[in-house]
């Protein structure tokens, strides 16, 4: 297709968004890619088309060149699919919700594993007929609390999902194993700078996940890299290795020494706490590592009316990190709890 820019739809913005934050957001609307229309929601101009075509393309070039065959699922599904499934609860505050006129209810897909999954069951009756790798290029739709950074964090977004059925875990290895070649050929012909790490599945499910991330000076999101091998995870998924003072607490029952009960009254924080210890002539001296903090935080599970406390204890030396609690609780939520629930709730659960 020629373009003529004498006659190409286009208008460039002198001014930087007012709702924009990220320089990718900004130079999107001023170069005239797109249009804001809602919160989280943009109209794609021709330009911004022709690149977003360009994408697709990409993606749909490689997952056809690993043999998966592509399926095209409505955005509208009834609520019973998602009800059957568990997650008309499980994405809480996230789906949009609707009912037609006839009053039943709908909602609008913010992903499809449950379409897919009754797809395959209802055109297969064997085990012959496997495996087979099927994928979408789709919108979807997400109530974000926050919509931000223009496109990448929309209520209304294009996302490419692919499943694969397989007979056995061997099936599935090779399968995982050709999408994951088939994204890395994708972000290299894209120009990506990637990483591959550990992630935490959510509402998602599954016994394992990975994601691809793009470093960036304003992400959506953190990681961490191991400066001497390969290891990367998302900061919601990292596992640490036991420090020196973990192995002892680890270590055999005869190396602890004997319980004490020790009063140490005025001591509400750990500092106070390892001052107090140190002036006790305990014959050791103690720092925060020896000592241990609990944090209180509330969690509530989808559907679910009242918060429930949870008590998470961790090395004084160290602090609890909410976003990988959340994580790994997902879709459960979690917040920080305050006086006021504490004092509303009798019981605690300890964690």
């Amino acid at each position: 297709m020629l373009l003529r820019m004498s006659s190409l739809f286009l208008r460039t913005l002198r001014e930087d968004p007012v709702d924009a934050e990220l320089p990718s957001h900004k130079l999107l609307v001023r170069g005239g890619y797109v249009r804001r229309v809602g919160p989280g929601i943009y109209s794609w101009l021709p330009l911004g088309m022709l690149v977003l075509r360009n994408i697709e393309r990409v993606v749909r070039e490689e997952m056809l060149a690993i043999g998966a065959q592509e399926v095209q699922f409505p955005a509208l599904i009834p609520r019973e699919i998602f009800e059957r499934s568990g997650r008309w609860q499980d994405y809480g505050d996230a789906l949009f919700r609707l009912r037609d006129r006839r009053d039943a209810d709908y909602l609008l897909g913010p992903t499809h594993e449950e379409l897919f999954t009754l797809l395959v069951k209802g055109e297969y009756s064997s085990y012959k007929d496997l495996p087979v790798s099927l994928f979408q290029i789709q919108t979807k739709y997400r109530d974000e609390s926050r919509p931000r950074a223009g496109v990448l964090r929309g209520r209304e977004f294009v996302m490419k999902d692919s499943y694969s059925f397989d007979v056995d875990d061997a099936g599935l290895e090779r399968s995982y194993r050709a999408h994951r070649d088939a994204y890395e050929a994708i972000f290299r012909r894209l120009g990506f700078d990637y990483r591959i790490v550990f992630a935490v599945s959510g509402a998602m499910g599954g016994s394992a996940s990975e994601e691809f991330i793009a470093p960036a000076a304003a992400g959506e999101d953190t990681f961490v890299q191991c400066e001497g091998c390969d290891y990367a995870a998302n900061a919601e998924a990292v596992e640490i290795a036991a420090g020196a003072g973990d192995a002892a607490v680890a270590g055999a029952p005869g190396s602890h020494p004997a319980s004490r009960v020790l009063d140490t009254p005025d001591t509400p924080t750990i500092a106070t706490l390892v001052d107090r210890l140190n002036r006790m002539e305990l014959g050791r001296s103690f720092t925060a590592a020896d000592t241990l903090k609990n944090l209180v935080v509330k969690t509530r599970a989808p559907g679910a009316e009242k918060w429930e406390l949870l008590v998470i204890g961790v090395p004084g030396d160290r602090e609890v990190d909410m976003k990988r609690v959340a994580g790994q609780l997902e879709p459960t939520e979690v917040a920080p709890a305050g006086p006021e629930d504490i004092a509303n709730q009798p019981g605690l659960v300890k964690g």
